[in-house]
C-alpha cells in the first residue's frame, strides 16, 4: 500500500514538472516569435479586384467547358 502512495506522489510531481515545462517553453517561444512578426510586416500583398460574374455569365462559362472536364474536377475534389 505504501508503494502505491509513492507512485501517486511521483505521478503528481511528474505532472507538475510537465505543466511547468510546457508553460516555460510556451513563454520563450512567444518572445522569440516577435522578430518574425516584424518580418511579416514587410511581406508583399497582392490585391485582386474584379467584377463578379452575373448568373447568365456563370451559366455561359459552365456551358463552354466540356462535361468530362467538370466530372474530373468533381471526382478529384471528392477524394481530398
Amino acid at each position: 500500500m505504501n508503494i502505491l502512495r509513492n507512485f501517486e506522489a511521483v505521478f503528481v510531481v511528474a505532472l507538475g514538472l510537465a505543466c511547468a515545462t510546457s508553460y516555460t517553453l510556451e513563454r520563450t517561444s512567444e518572445t522569440s516569435a516577435a522578430p518574425a512578426m516584424s518580418a511579416a510586416s514587410t511581406m508583399q500583398v497582392v490585391v485582386v479586384s474584379a467584377k463578379r460574374l452575373s448568373a447568365e455569365q456563370k451559366q455561359a462559362a459552365l456551358q463552354s467547358v466540356p462535361a468530362s472536364a467538370l466530372a474530373s474536377r468533381t471526382a478529384s475534389a471528392s477524394k481530398m
